[in-house]
């Protein structure tokens, strides 16, 4: 549903604020590195699990994030996306007929992730307006098939950052029912108000259970490159490694090496880039209330869930489908319907709110902005 409102945000000139992904362009000497690493020779396999410079920096990098020692010829593989990364890992990991627990909303590719495993997805939803992880409801889940879980933080759609005493509670279910747990932290340096991002891996409980999986293209807005790479001990590891190597055999080579390049930016491209988001972030807020939108603050990521049930306009009665088509069609701004985040009770959680993905120009967003006021004028 995400990739046909973008064909039709296409279709009707619409300001597509639907897809998460950046309509401006990455660091230059991000593309540069890309420029020259084609120019030279990297353009053939790399090894399966990743250019080793790549491998290098990413075993520094979570070194310090994980706090155990990351070896990059042992528990490091580059894949070709996120997406493939999560994938990948249930396809190794599960057999058929187990369950894989995810947290509703939730993006739309985790259930078809379960299903290429032959496994069964089991929601559990999280309560607006917080979006908190229950423990009730997670034990509630649980049967004997249950065999792992996956947890996006930073969150998408809610823009939710899951806290230590979450993150530790989870822990605690995971070691209880002897599950893995699979993380998707694509958006973990893109937090706001001081916000934390804990990486579930790092802690004592969930070392040797998590497969914790990101990627490069929402903090460097190289989505199109499609990069992510997994981490995890041994034997979870190897199990990887194989199916990625019989899937795709290797990430892009060049895109790999210009990835290895990215990775030094000095630590000043961070709290930019924060700092660009914060503003994007805010703008997008302000212009949503103004619309008589009820927008959830996001806490990390660069998506906010807003209620349209108070614009001034008959629509605000309309399904969510039709809702979010109408916007697009009518109003030229597009967003993601909230029934496409649920799949159980979706007329009782989906209803009645749209998702905006805020990853654009602030001129961008300013035209969306007008557009949207339109609505009650």
């Amino acid at each position: 549903m995400i990739r046909e409102m973008t064909r039709l945000a296409m279709q009707h000139n619409a300001v597509n604020l639907s897809q998460g992904f950046p309509d401006f362009n990455p660091p230059e000497a991000i593309v540069n590195a890309a420029v020259e690493a084609i120019r030279g020779e990297a353009n053939q396999y790399t090894v399966t699990w990743g250019y080793p410079p790549l491998r290098q920096a990413l075993a520094e990098q979570y070194t310090a994030q994980l706090g155990w020692p990351v070896d990059p010829d042992v528990h490091i593989c580059v894949v070709c996306g996120v997406t493939e990364g999560i994938t990948t890992s249930l396809l190794a990991l599960l057999n058929p007929g187990d369950e894989l627990i995810i947290l509703e909303p939730g993006h739309e590719n985790f259930r078809p992730s379960a299903l290429l495993a032959d496994a069964s997805a089991v929601p559990v939803v999280l309560e607006a307006p917080d979006y908190q992880i229950d423990a009730d409801r997670l034990e509630a889940a649980v049967t004997d098939r249950t065999r792992a879980l996956l947890l996006n933080t930073p969150h998408n759609p809610t823009g939710r950052v899951f806290d230590s005493d979450e993150i530790r509670t989870l822990a605690e279910f995971m070691n209880r029912h002897n599950l893995i747990l699979i993380t998707d932290e694509i958006y973990d340096r893109i937090l706001y108000d001081g916000r934390e991002h804990v990486s579930p891996g790092s802690l004592d409980g969930l070392v040797k259970r998590t497969v914790t999986v990101g990627g490069l293209g929402k903090s460097f807005a190289v989505t199109g490159w499609r990069l992510g790479y997994v981490i995890a001990r041994e034997p979870l590891a190897s199990a990887i490694r194989s199916v990625h190597d019989y899937s795709t055999i290797c990430a892009p080579t060049p895109l790999q090496a210009a990835a290895a390049a990215a990775l030094s930016q000095p630590a000043d491209y961070w709290l930019q880039m924060r700092e660009e988001y914060g503003e994007r972030r805010e703008v997008m807020l302000e212009m949503l209330r103004t619309a008589g939108f009820q927008p959830v603050r996001p806490e990390g990521s660069y998506y906010t869930m807003a209620d349209y049930t108070g614009i001034d306009a008959p629509q605000s009665q309309w399904d969510s489908h039709r809702f979010a088509r109408w916007l697009t069609t009518d109003v030229g701004v597009a967003s993601v319907a909230g029934i496409n985040f649920y799949t159980r009770d979706r007329e009782k959680y989906g209803e009645g709110i749209v998702r905006f993905a805020f990853a654009k120009r602030i001129e961008t967003l300013h035209e969306a902005g007008r557009r949207l006021a339109a609505i009650s004028n």
